[in-house]
């Protein structure tokens, strides 16, 4: 039964994102690895708020938003190459998220 291998990346800089992107594409062709994606979500926005003392006092700044892009690529079997992606030092500023699910052939 093989293993589907679900990355899910985001970020806040969206040519760091895609040059990521693009380098693990780049890789998973040069080796063969059954890659799909990236799929592209929708970005969202997020607002964080902004305190301007450290203390409890009420006095803050606007709150700060920005844009998360998303990027989500399946790897199909290829475990070893899977676990190298999982495992790499990313630049500062990419989140992943790392699922792994077993498929099993239908009827089995």
């Amino acid at each position: 039964m093989p293993f589907v291998t679900t990355l899910t990346l985001q970020s806040g800089d969206r040519a760091v994102l895609e040059r990521v992107v693009g380098n693990i594409k780049g890789c998973a062709e040069r080796k063969g690895v059954e890659l799909r994606g990236p799929h592209a979500e929708s970005p969202f926005d997020v607002s964080v708020p902004q305190s301007k003392r450290l203390d409890s006092s009420d006095r803050s700044f606007s709150y700060w938003t920005y844009t998360v892009y998303e990027r989500r690529m399946e790897i199909v079997g290829h475990d070893d190459f899977a676990r190298d992606v999982a495992g790499r030092a990313f630049p500062e500023g990419i989140r992943i998220d790392v699922d792994v699910e077993r498929v099993s052939a239908p009827g089995s």
